[in-house]
């Protein structure tokens, strides 16, 4: 782990984009021990039968067909910033497409009237130099994004135990989606929260999996989420600002989040309260450091998230059944509003599941 070195990567951030994502990732490595990927032929094969016996049990609990991806990776913390690299330079593709544009425009426009001058350039100024005035401001704030992203990719990596990539806004939407297991958290936080190994390792599969039951359950959502994203970012290269479509993502993000817990509580085959009860311990304790991270990288709000959606589907698994649950994935106009996360009986008064 070299801070140093982390420092004077993000300080050569180069490129035309907001980011670079190449040099954001290869900071994060530097200032991020990999940790241990030594794995034995147990370790090897208790992934693959912990989401094995996942998928059929949450098959059966659930009463919803999907699929797993046909692979699994376990990854050391190096492996899963390479990964997450590349989905955050997905995710955000369309922002950055946005903020250039906009950098573009504001360079063109300084370049026609620099000085309020019916277009004449500023006295000193030759043909250019006002748009190559800001090319300094853009390094600057190259750097900046770059060495924030690198920030986010080396927190997240050293805590992160486990992760399902449904590959939104893929270049290629057939692509096969990601399961993902950070094998030294994993190891590290077993440890920590005084659990068995094994016993812990099955309990994130099996959280991971739901997740890739949700999206298996509902093909559109994707495509939903996807269509929010680009309408926020229209909205903000617009001058504007779209609040809709940023609380439909949230609201269903908290539909996920709580669909998930539900189905945690519901399908694990062993004992966990105390599993649940460190957890989310974790999810809100550590240091005044990592607090101040998850606050910044706004892991206070995906804690909300948790709580609002696995009171809500608790609410509803007990009035209807557990499949009557899962009608929130029959298509968009299924989800529950924002208003309806806090009052479940009225989602259910609605959809009738």
């Amino acid at each position: 782990m070299d801070i140093l070195r982390s420092v004077r990567v993000v300080s050569e951030a180069s490129g035309s984009g907001v980011v670079d994502w190449d040099r954001a990732a290869a900071a994060a490595k530097a200032s991020t021990d990999p940790g241990s990927l030594a794995l034995t032929g147990a370790d090897r094969e208790g992934y693959a039968t912990d989401v094995r016996d996942a998928n059929a049990r949450l098959r059966d609990v659930a009463g919803i067909d999907f699929d797993v991806p046909e692979t699994i990776e376990v990854q050391n913390r190096h492996h899963w910033i390479d990964a997450s690299a590349d989905t955050f330079r997905r995710v955000m593709a369309p922002i950055e497409a946005a903020a250039t544009d906009s950098d573009a425009v504001d360079s063109d426009a300084t370049h026609r009237d620099t000085s309020g001058s019916g277009g004449r350039p500023a006295a000193g100024l030759g043909n250019g130099a006002a748009g190559g005035a800001w090319e300094p401001v853009r390094d600057l704030s190259r750097v900046a994004n770059t060495g924030s992203m690198a920030f986010a990719l080396g927190f997240l990596a050293r805590n992160v135990l486990g992760q399902y990539d449904p590959l939104l806004l893929a270049d290629e939407p057939d692509a096969d989606h990601g399961l993902y297991f950070v094998h030294p958290n994993i190891v590290r936080v077993a440890a920590t929260l005084d659990v068995e190994l094994p016993r812990f390792r099955r309990w994130i599969a099996f959280h991971e999996v739901t997740h890739a039951a949700e999206f298996g359950a509902a093909p559109w959502l994707p495509e939903y989420l996807e269509s929010r994203v680009e309408r926020g970012v229209d909205g903000l290269s617009a001058g504007g600002f779209d609040p809709a479509a940023f609380a439909e993502l949230q609201t269903a993000m908290t539909a996920v989040e709580g669909y998930a817990e539900l189905l945690m509580d519901r399908a694990f085959d062993g004992e966990y309260a105390d599993l649940r009860r460190k957890l989310d311990a974790r999810r809100g304790g550590g240091g005044p450091v990592q607090r101040l991270a998850r606050r910044l990288l706004g892991l206070g709000l995906k804690r909300r998230q948790y709580e609002r959606g696995a009171a809500f589907f608790a609410h509803v698994a007990d009035a209807r059944g557990i499949e009557a649950a899962s009608a929130v994935w029959d298509g968009p106009a299924s989800l529950p509003t924002a208003a309806e996360i806090d009052d479940p009986s009225a989602w259910i008064a609605r959809v009738d599941p």
